[in-house]
């Protein structure tokens, strides 16, 4: 079966950091097709600024056109943060659903329309009772959780959605740097199926 993912990085997220993720992704699983959005430069961290912005010259149309245009079996429509505010745009404006997944890490949730479609994941991370700073509700059950490991600073426990290296021992994202999110950066890949608990 053909993968393909389409990921959307959190506010400030820059071109450098989400080629970061794509390299890491792309080593850990040769055989999906990765995309990454860096953050619209301009945007501030609300959703609808974030989705205005990456609307402008086209841009949220062009990357709907290329979903729908993807001949993957299935396709992982991804966001971390405040970039999932631009991911459930994406997926809202793809004409069918029937092979889109869409993901949400630690960020704006779906609509109850998205939510109602039983492979619509909507994570958070928890760390020995920490929660991420995004740390969704029930979600009408589409809620699932990622259990971090010495992680329990607020940055890294939210970044250690995408970056599994992102833990205390990070001391520039102790510091609350969230440029740094992607520091020395393994994509994290839950939302593929590893390291899932659904609750």
């Amino acid at each position: 079966m053909s993968v393909a993912v389409f990921y959307f990085g959190g506010f400030l997220a820059s071109q450098h950091d989400i080629d970061a993720w794509l390299r890491s992704a792309r080593a850990q699983k040769p055989t999906v097709e990765f995309i990454g959005f860096p953050w619209p430069k301009g945007a501030h961290a609300g959703a609808g600024s974030a989705v205005k912005t990456f609307s402008k010259d086209g841009k949220l149309d062009s990357v709907i056109g290329d979903i729908q245009g993807n001949g993957a079996d299935t396709i992982f429509i991804v966001g971390h943060s405040s970039g999932c505010a631009i991911a459930n745009a994406v997926d809202a404006g793809v004409d069918s659903a029937n092979h889109v997944v869409l993901v949400t890490l630690d960020g704006f949730k779906p609509s109850d329309s998205q939510l109602d479609r039983e492979d619509t994941q909507v994570w958070g991370a928890m760390c020995e009772g920490r929660t991420s700073r995004n740390f969704p509700g029930p979600a009408k059950g589409r809620r699932r959780v990622y259990t971090a490991t010495n992680c329990k600073s607020e940055w890294p426990l939210h970044f250690s959605l995408v970056n599994t290296n992102a833990t205390d021992a990070n001391k520039a994202l102790v510091g609350g740097d969230i440029t740094k999110g992607y520091v020395d950066c393994r994509a994290n890949l839950l939302f593929l199926g590893r390291s899932m608990e659904l609750r």
